[in-house]
């Protein structure tokens, strides 16, 4: 027997999330309540957890082919005629379109439904993979691998439309925990492409990057048949019309965009970056791409896996104050790399870098954190002078996906921005130290941008996050 959250209703229902305006057929729950904690109790973490599970694989494997440049240029040998500064524009390109695709991919939840979405997004990391297969090969043209690259940005937009899905399947007291889990599960991609990488490059070779897709063409069919048998579209996922509007207008969503282009910006453009800068700042020691893949993967991989835990630190402390330790820490740690590289330490620089993956993961974390619970805050000020509850909390929610479209969006362009800074550092002055020290005086930006505005004794504000 289904519990009322594993109903599926086919004509109208007005429940208490609101009215379904009409019947709709397939995987479609109409009453969801996680706020409710008997109703939570009764079936609805189970439904949020099963829907967690491929929303998080499907997620990931968008990461992996979001970042296959970052691995596909370690390929690109002296037969393809691209220089390093050609190599990171290919790696920024994809970053670039990803961005873009982040805020269609938000409100796509909301019209299509988030498992039919999953569904056809999964699908769609077909095209870059059936690309490469077919055009990469020694003489291609560069414009030719830019396109190809572009075509690889669908990845990136797949993140936007899951986040927007798990937000609204979890109460806000677990909120941190499951994006941070959903967000970590796909970040991970980052990292596993890499190793798919060394593992191709230490077998097949450097002359057979075709091996990277076909390894996850058929992964990708699996996930979308998974996401297909398994999860659910919410009646109540829908952005109120203006949303997008609304945020916009809102001087916190261009906080938390700035302070999202420090956390996540960081990590995917020195996820992407890693392996060419280790080569050209390290010559010598990284002769081969097999030497710099050995290294790449493990700041993405420890980035993508302490990310939950940034939530979960933000769900007990505050999302904004670990935030703001963590820009600190982000800062030390791009000092730590400034010194060693004028040092020509590696030690030093590794530790430097994994210490950055490391923190950009926690901050990734916690400034998501942030997002549901600005607009929820306001929400139990309005509630406390007499609105009324249920669309106030409703409104909150379609608002908090709407800015974490925005937010999601602009951070990724972060990522553009690092890996053109790399690349205009090493074409002025043949190193990345100019690149470091515009890092670290935009992660002291941060630190003041979250001071100031969630921080700072405010008490007319009424809330906190």
């Amino acid at each position: 027997m289904k519990t009322s959250a594993e109903q599926r209703l086919d004509p109208p229902t007005t429940s208490a999330v609101g009215t379904i305006e009409r019947p709709r057929k397939g995987r479609w729950i109409d009453d969801w309540r996680p706020e409710d904690e008997q109703f939570w109790s009764a079936g609805g973490a189970k439904v949020a957890r099963r829907n967690l599970f491929f929303s998080i694989a499907t997620e990931h494997v968008g990461f992996s082919v979001w970042s296959l440049w970052s691995v596909m240029v370690l390929f690109l040998g002296p037969q393809y005629g691209v220089d390093p500064a050609g190599k990171f524009l290919l790696t920024a390109t994809p970053t670039l379109v990803g961005a873009v695709l982040r805020l269609p991919y938000t409100f796509a939840v909301a019209k299509f439904g988030g498992r039919n979405f999953t569904i056809f997004s999964a699908l769609l990391l077909l095209l870059p993979c059936i690309f490469i297969a077919i055009v990469l090969e020694p003489g291609v043209s560069y414009t030719t691998l830019l396109v190809a690259a572009a075509v690889a940005g669908v990845g990136g937009g797949n993140f936007a439309s899951s986040m927007t899905n798990i937000n609204a399947f979890y109460p806000e007291r677990l909120k941190g925990w499951a994006l941070g889990l959903n967000a970590g599960g796909g970040n991970l991609g980052v990292a596993v492409v890499q190793l798919v990488g060394l593992l191709v490059l230490a077998t097949a070779g450097a002359a057979h990057p075709k091996v990277m897709v076909a390894v996850y063409i058929p992964i990708i069919v699996i996930v979308a048949v998974g996401s297909a048998l398994t999860m659910d579209n919410l009646s109540v996922a829908s952005n109120a019309k203006g949303a997008m509007r609304r945020v916009a207008r809102d001087g916190h969503t261009w906080i938390i965009a700035l302070l999202y282009i420090g956390t996540f910006g960081s990590f995917i453009g020195f996820g992407f970056a890693f392996g060419q800068v280790l080569q050209v700042q390290f010559k010598g020691t990284f002769s081969t791409p097999v030497k710099a893949a050995y290294l790449t993967f493990l700041g993405p991989l420890l980035g993508s896996l302490i990310r939950p835990y940034g939530g979960k630190l933000a769900d007990r402390f505050g999302g904004a104050k670990v935030s703001f330790y963590n820009f600190i820490a982000m800062g030390l740690a791009t000092a730590l790399v400034f010194v060693a590289a004028l040092q020509t330490s590696l030690p030093l620089y590794l530790v430097g870098f994994i210490l950055l993956f490391i923190f950009s993961g926690l901050g990734n974390g916690s400034v998501y954190k942030m997002i549901p619970a600005i607009f929820s805050g306001k929400a139990r000020v309005r509630i406390a002078a007499g609105a009324d509850a249920v669309p106030e909390r409703a409104e909150a929610q379609r608002l908090s996906g709407a800015l974490i479209g925005v937010a999601g969006a602009i951070g990724a362009l972060g990522g553009v921005l690092v890996n053109l800074a790399f690349r205009q550092s090493f074409l002025s002055t043949g190193s990345a130290n100019t690149a470091y020290v515009a890092f670290i005086a935009f992660y002291a930006v941060c630190v003041a941008a979250t001071w100031v505005a969630y921080l700072k004794p405010n008490p007319a504000r009424g809330w906190s996050v």
